[in-house]
């Protein structure tokens, strides 16, 4: 109904300049006086014709607006496909789309290949700040002092940070190096665990854990990146207590802390790119980006990840890892 109403609308002036000229013979029959009967007959037969026409046209114009509703839903680069052009107007406006979807190819390369150097010259990059990092840290472990120590600590937040652009980079890049089969869990956990072991120790945190003795269908390399983030966020923002490792039915790892907890107004949005919130703004170092990296790349192992928490009571980072739609390599 919306679209005869818009059709009625756009050939408003064919119809009423029709039925202008039926009224001039009807006015001029009068004049002179002459039988009406013999411009009644002609008067009918154009209406008729008229009409007929007119419903033509209305079904080749809606079948026109259907080609261009389903061309809508098309991107730029698949559009060339058009409706017969019937007057120059059409052709006229099919050239100038044609023209700005060019256009819009060439942009669409030109900014793939910026983007493609750019991502390579940062993965070479930091692929390379890490033998820097391999060096101060084999002179570091030479000295044993305090401020060694320090230093170290320091390196390794260094290189959490060149880890988290590495995983940033391969998480938007065309190609993923996922490798899906099943995994020992517990090799998993241990991995992460012993990276931060020098700050359990440091921080004097305890910890809970016991071997789980399950495997899980997921990627080795990506959900140890995921726990190291929750791992770094419970010893950063737990200044003592413990933090605690378990396994619940349905395979779904819980790492909960006695730290400082979140904020409930923070809560829902921890997820979020770039979102900091109130320890982040008071910390003044969070970048925003851990726990927005650790959600896609769960979503894209098939996991799910969820927090609990409450001020100072902790956080309890959830990981189901009850995998959906996935087949083992």
């Amino acid at each position: 109904m919306g679209f005869l109403t818009a059709y009625l609308k756009q050939r408003r002036k064919g119809i009423g300049v029709l039925c202008l000229f039926c009224l001039i013979f009807f006015a001029i029959f009068g004049l002179y006086r002459l039988p009406l009967e013999a411009v009644l007959y002609p008067a009918l037969v154009c209406v008729v014709l008229g009409v007929i026409f007119l419903i033509w046209d209305f079904y080749r114009a809606r079948n026109k607006h259907l080609q261009l509703q389903k061309m809508k839903k098309l991107s730029p680069p698949v559009m060339d496909t058009f409706p017969p052009a019937r007057t120059l107007e059409d052709e006229d406006y099919q050239q100038i789309i044609q023209s700005l979807c060019q256009a819009y190819r060439e942009m669409e390369d030109g900014m793939k290949l910026r983007y493609s150097e750019m991502m390579d010259y940062y993965a070479i990059w930091a692929h390379q700040i890490k033998t820097p990092i391999a060096s101060m840290r084999l002179n570091l472990e030479n000295e044993d002092s305090p401020l060694a120590a320090r230093i170290l600590d320091d390196l390794f937040r260094i290189e959490q940070y060149v880890e988290m652009v590495l995983m940033f980079l391969r998480l938007d890049s065309d190609t993923t190096d996922y490798v899906l089969r099943e995994y020992d869990l517990d090799h998993i956990v241990r991995g992460a665990v012993k990276k931060f072991a020098g700050q359990f120790i440091r921080g004097k945190i305890r910890l809970e854990y016991r071997p789980f003795n399950t495997r899980v269908l997921t990627d080795e390399k990506w959900l140890s990146f995921v726990i190291e983030q929750v791992l770094s966020n419970a010893l950063k923002y737990t200044p003592s207590g413990s933090i605690a490792i378990r396994l619940e039915e349905p395979k779904t790892l819980c790492i909960r802390d006695t730290g400082i907890g979140i904020a409930p107004e923070d809560l829902p949005r921890i997820f979020e790119k770039g979102y900091t919130g109130y320890n982040g703004r008071s910390d003044k170092k969070a970048s925003g980006i851990g726990l927005y990296l650790c959600r896609r790349i769960c979503r894209n192992l098939g996991h799910d990840i969820t927090a609990d928490s409450a001020p100072d009571r902790g956080t309890e980072i959830r990981i189901v890892l009850e995998h959906r739609r996935l087949e083992v390599e």
